[in-house]
């Protein structure tokens, strides 16, 4: 089974930033929108997914899709194929259900948000079938559940509806929040609180973080995991 991680805030926190410091040879990105990502030598370090016509050997670590099909597909295909992909990286999860459910606003049944849940349950059920040694990072967007005075974040869907039917947070191990603040020179810092301050749905097992709040890179949170799940 592999690992599930959420990282979850607004747009701009961070989210897709925390990819800059994974090993592409060991990474695979699954971009459900095709928005550059936004560090240095994105294109360079991500090539798209392909076959060799001759050889037949699967070539690339980068893919774009929206469609849960195809995702559900390329996951086989790294389970199986791709022994060297360690880490795949689903950026922009929230655009699952949203494209989805532009596509199907005319319907009036009820029963697209269930069957909306069952194509989201379908990815992250894909995922926890994969290989013990493979990272499934899923970056999405938060919503406040809550209100100004008494914020309560948490994943975003598209409504109680589909809400009712499933609660992403209880498929992940670790849900970690972008959080932006200051640093001790007074400029801008990006950070992942890795527990819940009673404000969101932050979680992560007892003491595989030392602090609340750790820098927003990816290729520390997976070695902390690795070393946690060691003991």
């Amino acid at each position: 089974m592999a690992e599930l991680i959420a990282i979850v805030g607004p747009s701009g926190s961070g989210k897709s930033t925390s990819i800059r410091n994974l090993n592409p040879e060991e990474t695979f990105i699954i971009s459900t929108t095709g928005k550059p990502l936004p560090f240095r030598g994105f294109k360079a370090k991500y090539k798209s997914l392909k076959q060799d016509p001759e050889s037949k050997a699967w070539e690339g670590n980068y893919y774009v899709t929206s469609s849960v099909d195809k995702i559900g597909t390329v996951l086989k295909l790294i389970n199986s194929k791709m022994p060297n992909i360690k880490t795949i990286v689903l950026d922009d999860m929230q655009y699952l259900m949203s494209f989805e459910a532009m596509d199907r606003a005319k319907e009036k049944s009820y029963e697209k948000f269930t069957e909306m849940a069952q194509h989201m349950y379908s990815v992250f059920k894909e995922a926890m079938n994969m290989r013990d040694d493979l990272m499934f990072v899923v970056c999405t967007h938060s919503e406040n559940a809550g209100d100004e005075m008494n914020p309560n974040y948490k994943i975003k869907t598209i409504g109680k509806m589909l809400d009712n039917v499933i609660v992403l947070e209880g498929l992940f191990t670790y849900v970690l929040y972008t959080v932006i603040g200051k640093n001790d020179d007074g400029g801008i810092a990006y950070k992942f609180m890795t527990n819940s301050d009673g404000t969101n749905t932050a979680k992560s097992p007892f003491g595989c973080f030392e602090d609340l709040y750790i820098d927003n890179d990816l290729e520390y949170v997976i070695e902390k995991i690795r070393e946690y799940n060691a003991g």
